[in-house]
C-alpha cells in the first residue's frame, strides 16, 4: 500500500479531511453508509498503481468536521462537498466510483456540476427517486422502520435491519480470502450514529429523480449504472436498474454484492479498471 497524502479541506459549513494514493488520473470514491476514507484500503491497493485514488470523511464523520451541528445534512450538501473537492484537486473532468449513498451524491453533482465529472460509476445506487411510486412508497416504509428502530432500540439493530435491505448476510459473508469484518471501534459506532441520524433520513426524504438528470449537459456525463453480482434482492438493484433504463443502457455486473467494494477488493479493483479502462 503506498503511503497516503493527508489533508483537510475548508468548504462551506465544514472542514472535509481528504487522502491521496498513487499515481495518474483522479479517480474519486464517495462511500456508502458509514464510510470514511479509510473504509475501501485494500481495495485502493489495487488501484493506486493506475489512478491518483481520492478518499475522504463524508462531512460529519470521523475526521471531517461540521460547523453547524444542528444543519441538516441533504444529498445536495454532500454533492457540493464532492464539487469542492474536485475542484481543490483538479481542474479537469474526473472519474468518481459511487456506492449506495456515494452514487446518489454523485449523480447529484453530475447534475449540478457536470462538467466536473468524465465518468460516474454508479454501484448499488440509493436512489429511491428514479423508481416508480409503488416502489419508492416500499422503500420509503422500509427506511421509517430502520429510522424508527435506531431511535427505539439503538444502532446495532438498526444496522441489522440496513443489512436485510440490501441483501447481506453477516453470518454467510461471500467473500475474498482474507476479509473481515471490521471492528466495532468507538470511531466506526460514532459514524454509523451519524450516518442512521443524519444521512439515512435524508435519503428517505430524496427527491431525485428522471428530469434531474435530463438536462443536455448531464446527458454528456458518462454514467455507468453497477450493481453487485448478489445484489438482486437489494433495493438498490431496483434502482440501478431503472438508472439503466432511464440511460437507455445494461447494468454492470461486479462481484460480490452490496458491499463487493470491500468484500472483494481485487475482484472489485480488476472490474473498475475495465469499466475506466472503457472511458480513456
Amino acid at each position: 500500500m503506498t503511503t497516503a497524502v493527508r489533508n483537510a479541506l475548508p468548504v462551506p459549513g465544514a472542514t472535509l479531511h481528504y487522502e491521496l494514493r498513487g499515481t495518474g488520473p483522479l479517480l474519486l470514491i464517495a462511500q456508502s453508509g458509514e464510510g470514511d476514507a479509510d473504509r475501501t484500503e485494500a481495495l485502493v491497493g489495487h488501484l493506486a498503481d493506475r489512478w491518483t485514488v481520492a478518499t475522504y470523511d463524508r462531512r460529519g464523520l470521523s475526521r471531517s468536521t461540521r460547523h453547524d451541528p444542528e444543519q441538516p445534512v441533504t444529498p445536495q450538501i454532500h454533492a457540493e462537498d464532492l464539487h469542492h473537492l474536485l475542484a481543490a484537486l483538479t481542474d479537469r473532468p474526473a472519474r468518481l466510483l459511487g456506492c449506495s449513498l456515494g452514487a446518489l451524491y454523485g449523480l447529484h453533482l453530475a447534475a449540478a456540476h457536470p462538467g466536473q465529472v468524465h465518468t460516474l460509476v454508479a454501484h448499488d445506487p440509493a436512489t429511491p427517486g428514479l423508481l416508480p411510486a409503488a416502489d419508492r412508497a416500499g422503500i420509503r416504509r422500509t427506511l421509517d422502520g430502520i429510522v424508527r428502530t435506531h431511535r427505539d432500540e439503538g444502532w446495532a439493530p438498526a444496522m441489522r435491519r440496513i443489512a436485510a435491505a440490501v441483501a447481506i448476510d453477516p453470518s454467510a459473508m461471500d467473500a475474498e480470502p482474507g476479509f473481515t469484518m471490521p471492528p466495532a471501534t468507538a470511531q466506526r459506532i460514532a459514524n454509523i450514529e451519524f450516518f442512521l441520524a443524519h444521512d439515512l433520513p435524508e435519503l428517505r426524504d430524496s427527491t431525485l429523480c428522471a428530469a434531474d438528470l435530463a438536462a443536455p449537459a448531464t446527458r454528456q456525463v458518462r454514467i455507468v449504472p453497477a450493481a453487485g453480482r448478489t445484489s438482486g434482492q437489494a433495493w438498490n438493484y431496483r434502482c440501478a436498474e431503472e438508472l439503466a433504463t432511464l440511460l437507455d443502457t445494461d447494468i454492470v455486473e461486479f462481484p460480490g454484492g452490496h458491499n463487493g467494494n470491500t468484500t472483494h477488493p481485487r475482484a472489485f479493483a480488476a472490474r473498475l479498471h475495465e469499466v475506466l479502462d472503457a472511458s480513456l
